[in-house]
């Protein structure tokens, strides 16, 4: 095999992956309890010992944070192996020839003894993490960290968690979900911690809430604790879906204001007032299947204001200043983020030449003014093409989504000194043209962009893709969902991502050079450019 003796990570591996137990002789031959076919073991070997490339079994076995990678000593290429989660290998053959790196991957399914994962050592280690890890996301410079170390983010959106948890006939579906998510290796999820006034509301009326629905928002937490996904959770909407400001107004005009747009819910005093209760009481919520509350949660990893918030009767943008502050004045702890779709305004004319058509600038928001505001801790930012510039799928989006992201990483870096996520990006398979080729190049054109900051220490943070569904669930869809198990090229897509930016998470700290010169193959790996 060769291994040195002391390195007993492979013997152990290979007693979980056989389901037996066994020892090293005086020779350091193992010796196994029970019948194995020499095929079966051979399978194993080829994973975790053969070279992917030329088939040699001489390779070395290294191991740093619990990432294990083959280097082959006979053609030097690289085998990087990483278990995702709950029953998936992700495994990447990493070749090098005259110094040109590229990589092929494969997803396989393992069928048993992935419960042994919090119990051996080895290369189950990455799959499960202490929770002494779990500690909250913080921010420093232009990077998210957690423990010091770097947290580059693939995460997705699924917004009606809240409201299939709060009907125990589907509560079912947000478990699934994060068991799939997980899998593929996506570590935060966006989703609404609002419903106002509807149907499942959670608020029923300003400060009078529905204690059952606030159960099923418990059971999102807990459950996504489970699968070690994070989550930013919206306060509200403003858009008329789930309430959002218009239900807001409708409160108000039922208690006798006078108000004449949905506008002066970022301006009435009493609306205003409304809003900061909800906040208060979200925040200070006690989880009744974890007893912590959640302003105190490391699984929160962001409150977002509003969905996609725009006031278009206030073109500067101004209007959108006042409750991050608020915000922090009850949680300190957590991040904070508007919710905005990225959209340049007055205080940057130069920048509009990026916005996707002169309309974006008239519609009350300012990506670089909003988020110099007080409180705010990373910039958001939405990636919609296909709705902003033409419902006809074309190159034009592939280019207009580059150059979008690009413009935003440079100005978070240059102007705002903070992270930058990209926390709603798709396309609709509603689309003229559409097909899931052209989705996986968009989907693997936002990953390349993002890694392209990455490994210049750039503050692009991250993306959630819009969004991720479970089976069963299509009738729900509006054009933009996923299901994993439905589109095995775009999974495979996703867990590359995922990989890959688990990876760096895990080799860099942020004491060290952001940018530095990786050298070592398993850094070529990360960093090179193919997709």
């Amino acid at each position: 095999m060769h291994r040195q003796p002391e390195n007993v990570d492979v013997v152990t591996f290979l007693l979980s992956e056989m389901g037996t137990s066994g020892s090293l002789d005086g020779q350091q031959h193992l010796v196994v309890k029970g019948r194995f076919a020499s095929k079966y073991i051979e399978g194993i070997l080829h994973k975790y010992v053969i070279c992917g490339c030329c088939k040699s079994p001489d390779t070395i076995l290294t191991n740093g944070n619990h990432l294990f990678f083959l280097i082959c000593e006979q053609c030097g290429s690289g085998h990087f192996v990483v278990p995702i989660k709950a029953g998936f290998v992700a495994s990447w053959t990493v070749f090098g020839v005259n110094g040109d790196w590229g990589f092929e991957s494969t997803v396989e399914e393992t069928e048993n003894h992935l419960s042994h994962a919090s119990t051996h050592h080895g290369i189950y280690d990455l799959q499960v993490r202490e929770d002494d890890d779990w500690q909250m996301v913080q921010k420093q410079g232009n990077q998210f960290v957690v423990n010091d170390q770097p947290f580059y983010v693939n995460g997705f959106n699924t917004y009606w968690l809240m409201v299939f948890a709060a009907d125990q006939s589907t509560r079912g579906k947000v478990s699934e979900l994060f068991h799939q998510a997980s899998s593929a290796g996506l570590t935060v999820c966006r989703t609404w911690a609002f419903n106002d006034g509807q149907w499942r509301a959670l608020q029923t009326s300003p400060s009078v809430y529905d204690e059952e629905v606030f159960k099923a928002l418990d059971f999102v937490i807990s459950e996504a604790k489970k699968y070690k996904i994070r989550l930013i959770l919206s306060l509200t909407n403003n858009w008329d879906a789930y309430g959002g400001k218009a239900q807001y107004v409708k409160w108000g005009k039922a208690a006798g204001l006078n108000l004449t747009s949905d506008d002066e819910f970022f301006s009435h005093t009493t609306l205003k007032s409304y809003y900061k209760a909800h906040v208060k009481t979200v925040l200070n919520r006690v989880n009744t299947f974890t007893n912590l509350t959640y302003k105190n949660d490391p699984t929160i990893f962001a409150w977002e204001l509003m969905n996609e918030p725009r006031c278009t009767s206030d073109p500067s943008g101004d209007t959108l200043q006042e409750m991050a502050v608020y915000v922090k004045s009850i949680d300190a702890k957590h991040l904070v983020e508007i919710g905005l779709e990225g959209f340049y305004g007055p205080s940057a004319p130069d920048r509009a030449k990026f916005n996707p058509n002169s309309y974006a600038t008239q519609v009350g928001t300012d990506f670089i003014r909003n988020h110099q505001t007080l409180g705010v801790d990373f910039a958001s930012v939405h990636i919609y093409a296909d709705s902003w510039i033409s419902q006809t799928i074309s190159d034009a989006h592939l280019q207009f989504t580059k150059s979008w992201m690009e413009a935003h990483i440079e100005d978070a870096e240059k102007y705002l000194r903070m992270p930058v996520l990209f926390t709603e990006f798709g396309v609709s398979a509603k689309d003229t043209g559409y097909n899931t080729s052209f989705r996986d190049t968009l989907i693997s054109s936002v990953y390349k962009t993002l890694l392209n900051s990455t490994k210049k220490g750039g503050s692009g943070a991250g993306s959630l893709l819009w969004q991720l569904f479970p089976d069963g669930t299509d009738y729900m869809n509006d054009g933009y969902a996923i299901v994993l198990s439905k589109s095995p090229s775009t999974s495979n897509i996703i867990s590359l991502h995922s990989t890959r930016i688990a990876t760096f998470n895990s080799l860099c700290s942020t004491k060290c050079k952001w940018g530095c010169k990786k050298k070592n193959p398993l850094e070529e790996f990360l960093y090179h450019d193919d997709l």
